[in-house]
């Protein structure tokens, strides 16, 4: 049986101040008026179903998913009571749906993602399932297809083509997010694919490979799925460690017994993992500023203005570049556009320095 699990658990700080504490940026509607969730949500449903439809998020925010996502059963949200990276995040919910079904494939996707056209998609998910059904041994991840040479992103050198498959290459390695040279290099070869940190897998064969490469989160996550009241006890004992270090580098190395596999995924997408990632999918104007709200701006460019406040104030610029404004009712936020990266270090010290009711 295909199954989907969404992994909807991060806590969004380099959006702050819009992703907070309590509502984190996968459940905001951050582009048009739907959260990033619910649009993850409707992306796989036409293909598995909503019966076959699962979401790994913080124990905190089960009950904002709930109400985001009538459709799926409440016993198909699995609440971490802490996060421990994705690894975890993947392998909890893969070793429910092994004890479930032996012969469960398990496709992993993110809520953090913005991808068009949507039936380009979901034909790739259901060749992505076909080649897992084919080859069991399979751990089979995405490669959007690059249309620039993008910094922000790791990437995926991609190797021989697979028999019977169009589209499908062998993963030769993983490679993290290069400087704006090597990306250039990475753009004219044709040999590499954007890393979309999406999956395909039999779940009994990523357990294979959880218990030979990382045996301490296999033993938790087998534990947890056999005794589900054990999870406040034995999950926060997982290492952190994201899947790409722990199973699928190792693995496409040689390690392990399986072999990562790519799919071609030609389409757009946009990993909405900070402001300058979101100001991409905002409304611009002729001078590149882009944003919602009341804003008005007198000789600015390239300047990301988001004013979400519902009080009458308006957010003015004038002689301001490459700089990002976010207000909200309780925080204005003022950050060049180069400086993003360090949204998390600035959350640290507001909530030492003005409290945790700022976070």
């Amino acid at each position: 049986m295909r199954h989907v699990v969404i992994v909807a658990g991060g806590s969004g700080t380099r959006l702050w101040p819009l992703s907070r504490k309590g509502m984190p940026k996968q459940l905001l509607p951050l582009v048009g008026d739907k959260s990033l969730l619910r649009l993850a949500y409707e992306r796989v449903e036409p293909v598995v179903g909503a019966d076959h439809v699962w979401v790994c998020t913080g124990a905190s925010y089960r009950d904002v998913v709930e109400s985001e996502l009538p459709e799926i059963d409440p016993a198909h949200i699995l609440g971490e009571p802490i996060g421990r990276d994705s690894l975890n995040a993947v392998a909890w919910p893969s070793a429910v749906l092994a004890g479930q079904d032996p012969e469960a494939s398990v496709a992993v996707v993110t809520a953090d993602q913005i991808m068009r056209p949507l039936e380009t998609f979901r034909e790739r998910l259901a060749l992505a399932y076909d080649v897992v059904e084919a080859q069991p041994e399979a751990l089979v991840t995405f490669g959007v297809v690059p249309t620039s040479a993008h910094t922000g992103y790791g990437y995926l050198h991609r190797g021989d083509e697979i028999e019977g498959f169009d589209d499908v290459t062998s993963v030769l390695e993983f490679r993290e997010k290069p400087d704006r040279v090597t990306a250039e290099q990475y753009l004219t070869s044709g040999d590499y694919w954007w890393n979309s940190g999406m999956f395909v897998w039999r779940a009994r064969t990523f357990l294979d490979q959880l218990q030979v490469l990382a045996p301490e989160s296999y033993d938790i996550v087998t534990a947890i799925a056999a005794d589900p009241s054990r999870v406040e006890e034995l999950f926060p004992k997982a290492p952190k460690i994201s899947v790409d270090y722990a199973i699928m580098e190792p693995v496409s190395r040689g390690e392990g017994s399986a072999r990562v596999l790519a799919v071609a995924l030609p389409i757009q997408w946009y990993d909405i993992g900070g402001f300058p990632a979101l100001a991409e999918q905002l409304p611009h104007d002729a001078d590149g500023n882009a944003g919602e709200g009341s804003v008005v701006h007198l000789d600015s460019h390239d300047t990301l203005v988001i004013n979400r406040t519902d009080d009458g104030h308006l957010v003015a610029t004038v002689g301001v570049s490459d700089m990002v404004v976010v207000r909200t009712a309780d925080v204005t936020l003022v950050c060049p556009k180069g400086d993003t990266e360090r949204i998390k270090q600035l959350v640290a010290a507001v909530r030492e320095q003005a409290g945790e009711a700022f976070v």
